[in-house]
């Protein structure tokens, strides 16, 4: 079999190692020149991946036609914000009844669709089969074979098993799925919450504080999830708790060290700018705040983390916004 992984980044390259010592010839594409070129000489993804070397059944290249053009599997590793222009890019190479699997964790900011959304309106017109997978899973781990758990979600039966024969190994279990919304609001949801979780503890607010913002966030997530057709169990699993869990408590996790960063009493601007790889959390906090308002579900957390990041009001602010809201039942 011959996968094509769009999108080298620390858990495109992690996946194309994962991939590649099953015996599968992996194209990778590469977006940076420098990547690539790096990926040549070395083996090696100095700018995401350092320490790790590529076997040579993964092929890097610059052409995304190479890259895709007759592959039975495309795996989407790419930042949410960027998703739908490869994938019109993408389009033309397709083979008919090819699976694509989205390794993306986002909310599309203008349209507020997960990219299941995206994948159906770009591709309106093909016979393709989608699939999703999320759930905890540090890059840096995976590449170091240490015990993963995730989920693959699909529509269609078949394509969720076929994912999971093709990830299954002895260090990385793979469960199958059906809700495709639920798993990937849990995979972009998370990362908001998880800047919540940085910047209380950059605060220095302690673990009861931290722990608190976790549990709430699981409600807002499980809330918002569920208004839009999302099955409520599926918050509680691996992509929902297990992966709001991991991310909100690793300095591994970027989008938590923006949050500390923040709580330390730095600028987004500085932060990002001073950051290699994306924090999906800060865009998708303004997709998820407009979801909430469009959909009428009360998300405070939500609410605060976007007032920070957008609206340049003081971490310490939304604190007290939060702790000063009416007394309430825990369940309503």
């Amino acid at each position: 079999m011959e996968i094509a992984v769009i999108g080298a980044g620390s858990w495109g390259t992690a996946l194309s190692l994962l991939l590649a010592e099953k015996g599968i010839k992996v194209d990778l594409w590469v977006h940076g020149e420098e990547t690539y070129k790096n990926l040549i000489k070395s083996r090696e993804n100095t700018f995401y991946l350092p320490g790790v070397k590529l076997p040579f059944n993964v092929c890097p290249s610059l052409s995304l036609e190479k890259v895709a053009r007759g592959k039975d599997v495309i795996l989407m590793v790419i930042p949410s914000h960027v998703f739908r222009r490869v994938l019109v890019q993408l389009r033309p190479f397709l083979k008919k009844d090819s699976l694509i699997i989205s390794a993306t964790k986002g909310i599309e900011n203008y349209s507020l669709l997960t990219m299941s959304g995206v994948v159906k309106e770009v591709l309106t017109g093909l016979s393709f089969k989608y699939a999703v997978l999320s759930g905890p899973s540090f890059a840096k781990e995976v590449a170091a074979r240490l015990p993963t758990a995730v989920t693959i979600a699909s529509y269609d039966e078949e394509a969720a098993t076929l994912a999971q024969e093709i990830f299954s190994s002895p260090y990385f279990r793979v469960y199958t799925h059906a809700d495709v919304l639920g798993v990937e609001l849990g995979g972009a949801l998370k990362n908001v919450i998880a800047i919540a979780s940085g910047i209380s503890d950059g605060l220095g607010l302690g673990c009861n504080a931290r722990a608190a913002l976790i549990t709430r966030g699981l409600a807002e997530m499980a809330r918002l999830g569920q208004k839009m057709g999302a099955q409520l169990q599926t918050f509680a699993g691996l992509s929902g708790l297990g992966d709001l869990v991991l991310t909100c408590t690793s300095t591994l996790s970027r989008n938590y060290m923006v949050g500390k960063r923040l709580g330390q009493g730095e600028g987004l601007e500085g932060i990002l700018n001073s950051m290699k790889m994306v924090a999906e959390g800060v865009k998708t906090a303004q997709s998820a705040y407009k979801l909430a308002t469009i959909q009428n579900v009360e998300m405070p957390i939500v609410k605060e983390v976007y007032k920070i990041l957008y609206k340049n009001e003081p971490p310490s602010e939304g604190l007290k916004r939060l702790l000063s809201r009416t007394p309430k039942p825990e369940f309503w």
